[in-house]
């Protein structure tokens, strides 16, 4: 009986099996040219971000180039202790964590604030322009972004002009000041990044059912509190994933912006993670160590990704997966 109840049950497994490799023949057959397209975007993927996964061995390794990943010498969690006994330690961890925490406050709800209002405008006309122009700064390459900071905010700049004639200041270079760097560094992001951030939020807005609005108009309701009451709640899901993503990318401050604008003055409050790997493997070619590092960072990043997906489908019932 046992025996008779195993054969039927292999034979159902080996039909299951064969019908789902003839509908994958199938589905690739009739979209082939759709996977085709998916081919460039895989390998992008897998030559720079999955295959460089390899040489993270080598945060546990004293690594050389003569003698290779595999060749140089194992030394454990070596440079994750001296990482976390060394004195720049808890400065650029503070300093990552009170720039992420500061774009995160300020500069992530600023796209959803955008599209909120944009949606709001009925001249489609200004509605365009105004997009076109939030736009536009993301399409400014970073190296001429940086210089432009730096000519506003120099002694004799735009901005440090105004503010010595309208708060009498000293005139001293903003840059120059460590007190002044996240300001400069969130607001910079929020110029920067705001319209490009805002077209998720827009496009999630065409999904809201008119019908609710129309059924609002009809109770008497106003503008604002259709925003508030249909068109917030219909983008929940959408602002739930983006700030989980964002989250997960709490410690990963773009290295880019920070060194064109740093410099050794600057340093006690300038200074992140992603900074101080790039000096210690690029400048001093000290590999192993840098890249103990940014494993560290990676680790805390993947810590934190889970823990806000698992708070978010509990509160919100939104998540990643």
């Amino acid at each position: 009986m046992n025996s008779s109840i195993q054969s039927s049950w292999d034979a159902r497994s080996a039909t299951s099996a064969v019908s789902f490799r003839r509908r994958v023949v199938r589905d690739f057959v009739l979209n082939k040219y759709l996977y085709l397209m998916i081919l460039p975007v895989l390998a992008y993927y897998i030559i720079f971000h999955y295959f460089p996964v390899y040489g993270a061995i080598i945060a546990f390794k004293n690594y050389t180039p003569m003698k290779g990943i595999l060749g140089s010498d194992w030394v454990g969690f070596a440079h994750f202790q001296s990482f976390f006994s060394s004195y720049y330690f808890w400065r650029i961890l503070k300093n990552t964590v009170i720039i992420s925490l500061y774009s995160l406050c300020f500069e992530f709800p600023m796209p959803v604030m955008l599209a909120l209002l944009l949606n709001e405008v009925k001249n489609k006309t200004f509605k365009k322009a105004a997009q076109s122009i939030t736009y536009m700064p993301y399409f400014i390459s970073m190296i001429v972004i940086c210089g432009m900071i730096k000519d506003f905010t120099n002694s004799g700049g735009l901005i440090n002009t105004l503010v010595m004639q309208l708060f009498g200041t000293d005139g001293q270079a903003f840059l120059q000041k460590p007190e002044m760097f996240r300001a400069i560094y969130v607001l910079s992001e929020i110029w920067q990044r705001i319209g490009w951030e805002s077209i998720i939020y827009l496009a999630a807005l065409t999904g809201i059912d008119q019908e609710q609005y129309e059924a609002a108009r009809i109770d008497g309701a106003s503008r604002l509190q259709q925003m508030w009451c249909i068109t917030l709640p219909g983008i929940i899901p959408v602002i739930v994933i983006m700030f989980i993503l964002r989250v997960g990318n709490l410690l990963n401050v773009g290295f880019e912006k920070i060194i064109l604008l740093y410099n050794p003055v600057i340093y006690e409050t300038a200074d992140v993670i992603s900074s101080f790997v790039y000096r210690k493997g690029l400048l001093e070619f000290n590999w192993s160590y840098s890249t103990a590092v940014g494993l560290f960072n990676s680790l805390i990043n993947l810590v934190l990704l889970v823990a806000a997906n698992r708070l978010s489908r509990k509160v919100t019932e939104s998540s990643l997966w």
